[in-house]
């Protein structure tokens, strides 16, 4: 882990590169300008006046009085020009750091008298300057304001970040790419701490404390669920390892019907239990898949042996069925009956056939079956006696009822009554009607 954002390295605490400002040119009063603002006596000593007023500056003995005079110029000269660069600083933006002290510094050697020029001149600039330099420290300091809040606010989208990884249910993390992020946070926590801006050391330690629990926590979480998945995969691997063993003890069985429905069952309980991992997993089912197929091999083998041997069996079989395909359509039932049950007594003899044959040649043989059944069913319906004894006897109700219409019908006719003549008519066709059927249906019994 980091250590406490305090112990870091020193960092920065604003922009850290300076704007490069070019030097002045080399201020240079001309001495009959100087000669306004200073009086030179013939011993050297020379005065400063300043709105009518004397300061003694000093003195350059055994020297002209240009010469003397000169000296205390080129001071002036020199302050002037500390002055001209300040402003160039100043209009240039540059940092303000040891600004304000270097313009108290020059307004002191200036206020001290011990040069001379137009001191005024210099006094209402620097006074100027501390008015801008007062300002570009205010802007400075808003700048490094916002500049602060944006890093305050990257720190905290790490720390968020960390703390919603963190706060994830361990059973839908996927680890790996988790586990990366984590890392990058960390990279970029350290990169920030290292050259990003300072947010002070309330503030760092307290986004610190929250990203290293985000940390803890996570790691904790991380080791519970690989212990867990290591017992998971150890008692997975167990429960497989017992359904193996009972797989290659049922390998050399030859009870073919019994023993295939014991490996569906340990099937249905493989696929019942719970992964190991994949690894694991997958040398496990080559184990259990091989005892299989140990059983599974032995088994066709032994059924290729039966087949070749029903070979023959199948030959007869496949001449039955064409032989009792002879009888469709059936046009005589009982005849077809007779041959059918002779087919079948020899059906029987043959014995079995191929596994892979028989469901075929059954389907060939029961579609002759069922037509000749169906033949006997038709028969029977068509000489059944009791259906046959109610047609007749629906015949004879009929005709007693027709005669007894066509009774009414002359009556009526006699008579001349229009309505019940047509209602005998009526009564009278339907019942003719009703005859015809029952006389078609008479036909097909007889």
């Amino acid at each position: 882990d980091l250590p406490t954002p305090a112990a870091m390295a020193p960092r920065p605490n604003g922009p850290a590169a300076p704007a490069v400002v070019a030097a002045p040119p080399i201020h240079s009063t001309p001495l009959a300008e100087a000669e306004k603002f200073a009086r030179v006596e013939e011993d050297g000593h020379v005065f400063l006046l300043v709105d009518g007023e004397e300061f003694p500056v000093g003195q350059y003995p055994d020297a002209p009085r240009e010469e003397a005079l000169g000296y205390f110029v080129r001071k002036y000269d020199d302050v002037a020009g500390q002055v001209t660069l300040l402003e160039q600083r100043v209009h240039a933006k540059a940092p303000t750091t040891d600004m304000r002290k270097t313009a108290a510094h020059l307004a002191e050697q200036v206020s001290e008298r011990k040069m001379v020029g137009d001191v005024r001149a210099l006094e209402a600039r620097l006074e100027a300057l501390v008015s801008l330099v007062t300002e570009l420290e205010s802007a400075e300091k808003a700048e490094q304001d916002a500049a602060r809040a944006r890093e305050r606010e990257a720190r905290e989208a790490i720390v968020a970040e960390a703390e919603e990884i963190a706060g994830r249910d361990p059973s839908t993390v996927q680890w790996k790419a988790s586990s990366n992020r984590m890392n990058e946070l960390f990279e970029q926590w350290k990169a920030a701490q290292k050259s990003g801006l300072r947010l002070g050391r309330g503030t760092e330690d307290a986004l610190w404390k929250r990203f290293r629990s985000a940390r803890t926590i996570f790691d904790r979480h991380r080791r519970a669920y690989f212990s867990q998945l290591d017992n998971d995969n150890a008692e997975a691997k167990q429960a497989k390892e017992a359904l193996i063993r009972r797989a290659e003890e049922l390998s050399a069985s030859t009870d073919w019907g019994h023993t295939a429905a014991e490996y569906r069952q340990l099937m249905d309980e493989w696929k019942g239990s719970k992964r190991a991992s994949r690894k694991d997993d997958d040398a496990l089912w080559t184990r259990f898949r091989a005892a299989q197929d140990v059983f599974f091999a032995a088994r066709k083998a032994a059924n290729e042996a039966i087949d070749e041997e029903y070979g023959s069996n199948l030959v007869v079989k496949e001449a039955l069925i064409a032989e009792a395909r002879q009888l469709l359509p059936v046009k005589d039932a009982t005849a077809a009956r007779k041959a059918l049950q002779s087919i079948r007594d020899r059906w029987e003899e043959a014995g079995k056939v191929p596994r892979a044959d028989m469901g075929r040649v059954e389907a060939r043989l029961r579609e002759v079956e069922d037509a000749v059944q169906a033949a006997e069913q038709e028969h029977w319906q068509r000489t059944n006696p009791e259906t046959k004894a109610r047609t007749n006897s629906a015949l004879s109700q009929l005709e007693s009822t027709i005669a007894s219409l066509e009774e009414d019908l002359a009556a009526a006719e006699k008579n001349g009554d229009a309505r019940r003549i047509s209602e005998a008519r009526e009564a009278l066709e339907a019942r003719r009607q009703w005859l015809d059927m029952l006389q078609k249906s008479a036909q097909d019994f007889s």
